[in-house]
């Protein structure tokens, strides 16, 4: 089962067990975590979609770790006018580990949605 969920202004798409890098939050390393801005949640065929977001949609994970990305170099110039000015920034990152996606088709109800399917083919 994945999940795409919201924060820190950005969408990221997950299933359990992986390491997602998001946007810093104020949590110690090991602390547990949790997404409610879910927007979609869903598995092969059977995808709930929000509107805008799944309701009693829950991303959970632990923090795995806390850092910053790679240095960029922003560069200014102007030509002709002897001005150059060059700066680099670093963002700063959450690494969170999923440990658990709620909110989507229950198993049980695209059961009996395949065995409906199912009757209808035969019926044909």
């Amino acid at each position: 089962m994945y999940a795409v969920f919201r924060t820190g202004g950005k969408q990221y798409r997950a299933t359990q067990g992986d390491r997602v890098r998001v946007e810093r939050l104020d949590a110690e390393e090991g602390s547990t975590v949790e997404f409610d801005q879910v927007l979609l949640v869903g598995e092969g065929v059977n995808v709930k979609l929000g509107a805008p977001l799944v309701s009693g949609g829950k991303v959970k994970g632990k923090v795995t770790s806390q850092g910053r990305a790679a240095k960029i170099k922003v560069l200014k110039f102007k030509r002709r006018t002897n001005y150059m000015r060059t700066k680099g920034h670093r963002q700063h990152f959450t690494e969170v580990e999923i440990t658990s996606i709620t909110g989507g088709p229950r198993a049980k109800a695209a059961a009996t949605d395949k065995a409906a399917a199912d009757e209808a083919a035969a019926e044909d």
